[in-house]
């Protein structure tokens, strides 16, 4: 029996072994991938390379200075209201399934959003200008 124990331990002892010698050799790979591309690669910085490139017109401003944070806000609104309508439609095909439970949970979870959409409404976070 205590020899049965023995060498399963010892079986586990080896599989965290050979666990841990594989992510040594990944860590390994990832490490010399990234040194040699980056002894290989030309880098050599030019005007015409740090230039914007993807609508083609010429920048009025400094294409580096960071948006205002109304912008973030608004992209974070608009992710949790399609959050709110991606958990809705599969709850209205298994309503009737759910009874009185699941409507009260989901007036819970509109009502919570609704709260939310107010007070970005209230602090003026929905105004794109």
């Amino acid at each position: 029996m205590a020899l049965g124990l023995i060498q399963q331990e010892m079986a586990y002892g080896t599989l965290y072994l050979y666990v841990g010698i594989f992510m040594l050799l990944v860590t390994g790979f990832v490490a010399t991938v990234l040194v040699l591309a980056r002894l290989i690669s030309p880098s050599r910085r030019s005007t015409t390379k740090a230039e914007i490139y993807e609508t083609g017109e010429s920048t009025v401003t400094d294409p580096w200075r960071p948006f205002p944070v109304r912008y973030y806000v608004f992209a974070l609104l608009f992710l949790i209201f399609d959050v709110e309508a991606a958990f809705l439609f599969p709850w209205a095909v298994v309503y009737q399934d759910l009874g009185v439970y699941g409507f009260v949970e989901m007036v819970v979870f509109v009502s919570i959003l609704g709260v939310g959409l107010a007070y970005a409404w209230k602090k003026g976070a929905l105004k794109w200008v």
